[in-house]
């Protein structure tokens, strides 16, 4: 009885692996191809002439950020657009390392997610779990004027789901103390140790905001609580399966 479960388990795996690599999740990649169209519109990639150099671009850059994202001190005002922030927040990046980083590990975990939990429902997890990422972080640092952009919240909570999802998937990592080799490791492992990384950037981060290492790891949390309280009485699919392709860096 058990072998056949396991097997079970095995063929399921295997059909949502094989489904998200054939182009069955296009949430994720809509959302990738959001991001990336915004990123590219926008004064931080470099492709519009139209905010003109030096000075002028400096401007332009900081008037985007203060229109599109959270800005903690401003949160909390009750104003439609301060409300509305951490949701625009989601599709902007500082830069294109902050954009390309965050879209691997979406590309890497959200794929599978999003096969498991379906369409409707993975877009709705994806912005509530962003959404209140970002919220939380602001809480925290409610005086700060520095203004927090990205989607590391949201895919933080990805990364939660697809933990208690799937536990004993296997992705390629690159860990920069083995040299960058790329090996395949436990998704569990990878996630546990990226996990353990940002609470400790996050306990030694200061009152600076600096990096948003308390949204990821608030969005972390949500996603895997979500994931438990969703499905906690259904399938989890434990046996060892192949991750979408693609590299992970913690």
């Amino acid at each position: 009885m058990i072998d056949g479960r396991a097997a079970g388990w095995r063929r399921r795996v295997r059909e949502i692996g094989a489904a998200a690599t054939a182009g069955g999740a296009p949430v994720t990649y809509g959302i990738i191809a959001l991001c990336s169209a915004v990123f590219l519109v926008s004064p931080l990639s470099g492709f519009n002439p139209s905010y003109g150099s030096a000075d002028a671009l400096l401007a332009a850059q900081a008037g985007y950020f203060e229109r599109w994202g959270v800005i903690p001190s401003r949160l909390l005002d009750g104003s439609a657009h301060a409300a509305l922030t951490p949701l625009t927040a989601l599709f902007v990046h500082g830069s294109w390392l902050h954009l390309l980083g965050n879209l691997l590990f979406l590309y890497v975990f959200g794929a599978m997610a999003e096969e498991r939990m379906g369409r409707t429902e993975f877009l709705f997890f994806y912005v509530c779990c962003g959404y209140f990422a970002l919220v939380a972080y602001a809480v925290v640092h409610a005086g700060s004027d520095q203004t927090l952009v990205g989607a590391s919240g949201a895919i933080s909570a990805v990364l939660g789901a697809f933990l208690y999802l799937f536990p004993r998937a296997r992705v390629t990592s690159l860990f920069p103390f083995l040299f960058f080799l790329p090996l395949r490791f436990p998704a569990w492992i990878v996630l546990v140790f990226w996990f353990v990384l940002q609470w400790l950037a996050a306990r030694d981060a200061g009152s600076g905001p600096g990096v948003a290492y308390l949204a990821h790891v608030a969005g972390f949390a949500a996603g895997f609580l979500y994931a438990w309280g969703r499905y906690r009485g259904g399938v989890r699919v434990k046996a060892p399966a192949t991750a979408t392709e693609g590299e992970s860096q913690p």
